[in-house]
């Protein structure tokens, strides 16, 4: 089963921007290195975030910026940034029609993946990148306090 690191990449990226503006930290080079993956991923990444209106870039320096205050963009923001209207939960299109179950299953599950869509949106809407932030802040002032004056703006 293949599934998306991309939602969590942009968590990633947003939080990073935050945390490392007015920096000279900023270009997808560094950000790649703290999300371990390439540049051009985090450039594909930035540019639907740009596009979607949660991030502001200029054309030939690194400086990236939120374009929102961290306590306004939700989870729910960013996962539809990165997939669009694609749900969480994903029935497979592809089963045996001849099989009690393969001919019906699709069908069965519509109602309770709807529901439990819902109920993740709802949950994702609640969840602010500035909690995230702050969760950061505590966890990192608690590994490495040499750090506090990078992250204390966020505790």
């Amino acid at each position: 089963m293949k599934y998306s690191l991309q939602f969590s990449d942009a968590i990633h990226i947003l939080a990073y921007i935050e945390i490392f503006q007015d920096t000279n930290l900023l270009s997808s080079e560094m950000i790649a290195s703290s999300i371990e993956t390439n540049p051009a991923n985090v450039r594909k990444i930035m540019s639907q975030l740009k596009k979607s209106g949660l991030i502001l870039t200029k054309t030939g320096k690194a400086q990236p910026t939120l374009a929102l205050a961290p306590d306004k963009i939700s989870l729910l923001d960013v996962y539809k940034s990165i997939e669009g209207n694609t749900n969480l939960i994903q029935v497979d299109p592809k089963t045996n029609p001849n099989c009690v179950v393969g001919a019906n299953i699709q069908e069965a599950l519509a109602e309770s993946y709807e529901r439990l869509q819902q109920k993740a949106e709802e949950e994702m809407a609640q969840i602010k990148l500035a909690d995230l932030i702050q969760k950061i802040a505590h966890l990192e002032k608690e590994k490495r306090p040499e750090n506090i004056g990078l992250i204390e703006r966020f505790l």
